[in-house]
């Protein structure tokens, strides 16, 4: 195995993988793997913000990763999605999921599986840049007082 090689680029190394078109996955199987690509993005930042107890990484994370959270931050990053991504987001939005939302409303459930729907559509894409520029543009919602 090569040093330097991407994260990407080592696992379709290491596992053989194929590149497949992110249209052939259902909208929940993008929200899947959105979820993970999203909790590895806010875990990294969170682990950058200094050594701490477990327990507290965690209860910061969770702070970003719940789907109210996801939620206003899809709000605040529709006015910059192209019309593809919005009809991905709303493909994950409308998709009927199994289990139902744990302590969130079922707007902000659908909402963030949209949001993790569209993440994960991405990163099959490896579009890994536009996937930073949304966090980054989402975000800062966080920070702002929540809408009555």
């Amino acid at each position: 195995m090569e040093k330097g090689l991407s994260l990407e680029a080592c696992m379709e190394e290491t596992f053989d993988l194929e590149t497949k078109d992110p249209t052939e996955y259902s909208s929940l199987a993008l929200a899947f793997i959105g979820d993970c690509v999203y909790d590895l993005i806010i875990k990294t930042i969170v682990l950058q913000e200094g050594n701490r107890q477990v327990n507290k990484l965690q209860a910061e994370t969770s702070r970003y990763v719940q789907a109210s959270a996801q939620s206003r931050m899809m709000r605040r990053m529709q006015e910059i999605l192209t019309e593809e991504e919005h009809a991905v987001y709303k493909r994950g939005r409308n998709a009927k999921s199994v289990s139902p939302a744990k302590n969130q409303s079922i707007t902000d459930y659908r909402r963030a599986t949209g949001f993790e729907a569209l993440i994960g559509w991405l990163y099959l894409r490896k579009e890994y840049g536009r996937i930073m520029e949304l966090v980054k543009e989402g975000l800062p919602a966080l920070e702002e007082p929540e809408e009555e």
